[in-house]
């Protein structure tokens, strides 16, 4: 008997005696069975606190800077210059380009273009300084920017190999308040990288080391949308 059928085995047996009616099917998008919301409480609040569109925006912002990421406000004139900026501050002499990029995003920066390829080795992605992206949304009350490989953003590892990420969030279009709400606005079907700040653990006697197993520098700028 192998290990999968030695787990399914024992799950088969705990469920013996519960009735067909008491196990909920998994969701499947918009003709969700009505079964799985009843056996799945939603009495927890989808957001804490009224907010305006602005005032969430600086929540968001207030808590990004408390993960220790680095935040920029701008307007969308503006960007090019900012990301230009902070490429130039930290000296990358290459980036990352994710496919869908907007091209106005890098028009003011120095660094060689490296564009994200599928052949492209561990090695080679460790060689690039800086990364750019954009966001699927940024959540404020976590602090938390979510990926989920979309064309501005990429595959996973070029934002988890480089050592510095810039990240374009929309505002006030990309935010939510909430963890709830967020999952309202993903795709299930989607990969998702949740962001809380640069990569950071304290596995060892509490110390906090950075850029472990991601960037070790955040930088966020927050577009104005007009």
């Amino acid at each position: 008997m192998s290990s999968r059928d030695l787990i399914l085995g024992r799950v088969r047996r705990a469920l013996a005696d519960v009735p067909q009616d008491d196990t909920p099917p998994a969701p499947e998008g918009p003709g969700t069975d009505a079964r799985y919301e009843r056996a799945v409480g939603r009495s927890y609040l989808r957001e804490h606190g009224a907010r305006s569109a602005a005032e969430t925006v600086d929540l968001l912002a207030e808590n990004l800077a408390d993960y220790r990421a680095i935040v920029h406000r701008a307007t969308e004139d503006e960007l090019p210059h900012v990301v230009g900026r902070l490429l130039a501050a930290r000296g990358s002499r290459h980036v990352l380009v994710p496919p869908g990029l907007p091209p106005a995003w890098l028009s003011a920066a120095e660094p060689a273009r490296v564009h994200d390829r599928a052949g492209s080795t561990p090695r080679e992605l460790d060689e690039v300084e800086s990364v750019v992206t954009g966001c699927a949304l940024a959540i404020a009350e976590t602090g938390t920017i979510v990926l989920d490989g979309g064309p501005d953003q990429g595959r996973r590892r070029i934002t988890l190999i480089p050592d510095h990420h810039v990240c374009v969030v929309r505002v006030p279009g990309q935010v939510v308040a909430s963890v709830p709400q967020a999952m309202e606005r993903l795709d299930p079907a989607r990969p998702s990288t949740w962001i809380s700040g640069p990569s950071a653990t304290s596995d060892i006697e509490l110390d906090r080391v950075e850029g472990v197993h991601g960037p070790r520098t955040l930088e966020v700028v927050l577009v104005r949308e007009a």
